[in-house]
């Protein structure tokens, strides 16, 4: 992966970045993203925020040695707190970590989203956290995306302003994944269910406590909720 040929998934995250925007790329690693869609000519300008000093110097040397010093800044800061009011930022991109992490970032820096009008996050896991802070927050998904690299699933979601509400089974599929059905999508809670059922046997085996028995129900509700969607 480079500045020119991104992988898969930041390809696909890419994809929904939309034209002439101000982009914040948090966590930007290398600032290949940003400096990818400065090629390609889809933005305007760019904010790299990485909280890492050695991927954050990595990136000023990218962006340098791609002629953006001048369009793409490159702060070292946590989450967040790269952008600032002056800068405008109308799209945040968040790639390559845990849902709850991300939830975490978007929530301790909300206010500075001000101008913002577009989210995409690439969680690893755990989307649902980042569905259900969504709702909370005055966004809602206007598109998802489901795929597979390297043996391993991701998904994209793609916030924009506005109110919505979800069902337990939207949140934890995501409402427009489960409406493509995609193949990548089923592979993916067929590995889930089966892992639960894994789960499950395993509980079966240990005291029951309070604690376990209340894991249990939360395992088998979810599992009774993509079974029936997979049913479908």
């Amino acid at each position: 992966m480079n500045t020119n040929q991104l992988s898969k998934r930041l390809a696909m995250v890419a994809r929904f970045v939309p034209k002439n925007t101000v982009l914040a790329d948090i966590g930007s690693d290398h600032a290949y993203l940003p400096c990818y869609l400065m090629n390609k000519g889809v933005i305007q300008r760019a904010i790299a925020g990485e909280v890492v000093k050695g991927p954050f110097e990595s990136a000023k040397r990218n962006v340098q040695a791609n002629g953006f010093a001048d369009r793409i800044e490159v702060r070292l800061a946590n989450g967040l707190l790269a952008i600032e009011d002056a800068d405008e930022v109308e799209t945040v991109t968040i790639a390559g970590m845990g849902g709850t992490l991300i939830t975490s970032i978007l929530e301790a820096g909300k206010e500075r989203l001000r101008h913002v009008k577009r989210i995409i996050a690439q969680p690893n896991l755990h989307a649902i956290a980042i569905r259900q802070w969504a709702i909370e927050n005055g966004f809602q998904l206007v598109d998802e995306e489901i795929l597979e690299e390297d043996g391993k699933i991701y998904e994209i979601l793609v916030l924009e302003r506005g109110s919505a509400e979800y069902s337990p089974t939207d949140l934890l599929l995501g409402p427009i994944l489960r409406q493509k059905s995609s193949p990548v999508f089923r592979a993916k809670w067929e590995r889930e269910t089966r892992e639960w059922v894994r789960v499950l046997e395993a509980l079966d085996k240990a005291e029951q406590t309070n604690e376990i028995q209340l894991k249990k129900q939360s395992i088998q509700t979810n599992y009774d909720l993509v079974r029936k969607v997979l049913a479908e």
